[in-house]
């Protein structure tokens, strides 16, 4: 371990925030980096997923709740990309190097499996079915996502931390709005049968974006200030959140 690394760790167990690209080691630069692509393949992945469910909503409320969750995806997605710029991104190019609507087939499972490709999160890869599958998926992801970026909102890159500060109040936010399509369509005449099969579908797949217990990432990140909870208690914080939520509903979270 160099020197400057040393000095970096002693700094990142003090406490201190890093406010400059500069002063971050190689080791620090990449582990920093992986995180903030996974995090923009994700939104990119997210928003041009959901593009066409906007004209499957049933109401003009619910296209405009579902209009906006796509524009607020992409400008997540631009904000951090800016940053990347800092560390030798094109963001031009960035945005044209893979087919962000592209899904895989529903049967699969992927689990925490890595695919080749882009990195966004493998609960992206699959379709949804539906308007009620969509807003399904979303209460669940926008839950998860407002947990798991808070969580990086204390990270020791300063500039990286504001932003998802302000980013998780804005995905907990659209899981509200799932939350309550999802109660208006059942009230609007979605079966809460049909409901149940959906949250059985995604569920298990939203509660593999919070990764291995045992991850070898997270011992990484937190010896860089950049995570300080382990995935099973951000997992734990996220099902017995969702539960709740989905049986005031009258649905239960079933893994």
């Amino acid at each position: 371990m160099s020197k400057n690394e040393d000095a970096l760790l002693a700094r990142i167990q003090n406490n201190e925030k890093l406010t400059a690209k500069d002063e971050l080691s190689s080791g620090y630069k990449g582990e920093l980096r992986r995180l903030m692509v996974t995090f923009v393949d994700s939104e990119l992945a997210g928003a041009a997923g959901f593009v066409d469910i906007i004209n499957k909503a049933p109401g003009i409320r619910e296209r405009r709740a579902a209009a906006r969750i796509v524009s607020e995806k992409f400008e997540h997605a631009h904000r951090i990309l800016e940053m990347l710029e800092d560390f030798g991104v094109n963001t031009d190019l960035y945005v044209q190097s893979h087919p962000w609507d592209a899904r895989l087939s529903r049967t699969l499972d992927l689990g925490n499996r890595r695919i080749s490709g882009d990195k966004r999160l493998n609960v992206l890869h699959y379709p949804y079915e539906g308007w009620l599958d969509s807003v399904v998926m979303n209460m669940l992801m926008g839950l998860a996502s407002s947990i798991q970026l808070e969580e990086i909102s204390h990270c020791s890159y300063a500039p990286l931390a504001a932003a998802m500060g302000e980013i998780a109040a804005v995905e907990a936010e659209h899981a509200e709005l799932g939350r309550k399509g999802l109660a208006k369509a059942i009230e609007n005449g979605y079966s809460l049968e049909a409901a149940q099969a959906s949250v059985d579908y995604w569920y298990s797949r939203v509660a593999a974006t919070f990764g291995k217990s045992d991850s070898q990432h997270f011992d990484q990140g937190k010896a860089y200030g950049l995570r300080r909870t382990p995935n099973a208690d951000l997992l734990a914080k996220w099902e017995s959140r969702i539960a709740e939520q989905l049986a005031r509903i009258g649905l239960e979270a079933r893994d």
